[in-house]
């Protein structure tokens, strides 16, 4: 009689289990739902009201520069602890290898490519544009969101 019991105890458990797993899924499913219809439900207001995005009321020049950049990192901030944070910053020689990288080995790279191409008959301009380009660092606020997509160390991507 005592097997039988607990049979029956863990048939009950391993309902209860089952039948949380599966309302954990639902809720899963219906927040993920809920995020498509409110994607949808804004598609379809700008596309029935065009104009409201023509006649700028929220000013994209000063709302994307300084609001939502600033909006990236403060939300990525939040997500940090400290303790990440503060052993980030010992990566010393990682930092210097970045700097090093980004502002004096990549632009010297493109300069000697640049004085390669000036031999040949391309625009000038063209290549005064590659120079430009060649030499600024790449975006911070796209590298934030990358990093975080592909589940890289974030606290030394603030740091560098």
């Amino acid at each position: 009689m005592t097997e039988r019991l607990r049979w029956l105890v863990d048939s009950r458990r391993g309902h209860e289990l089952a039948e949380e797993e599966e309302q954990h899924l639902v809720r899963k499913k219906k927040k993920k739902k809920r995020f498509k219809n409110g994607s949808e439900h804004l598609l379809w207001q700008l596309r029935l009201q065009p104009l409201h995005g023509v006649q700028r009321p929220l000013k994209p020049e000063i709302t994307i520069t300084y609001i939502a950049v600033s909006a990236i990192f403060f939300n990525s901030g939040l997500s940090l602890k400290t303790e990440e944070l503060t052993s980030a910053l010992m990566h010393v020689k990682l930092h210097l290898f970045v700097q090093i990288f980004t502002l004096v080995f990549f632009p010297a790279a493109i300069w000697l490519f640049l004085q390669l191409l000036s031999i040949t008959r391309i625009n000038e301009w063209l290549l005064k544009g590659l120079q430009t380009v060649g030499c600024m660092p790449p975006p911070v606020s796209s590298a934030v969101i990358l990093t975080k997509a592909v589940g890289g160390n974030e606290e030394l991507l603030y740091l560098i």
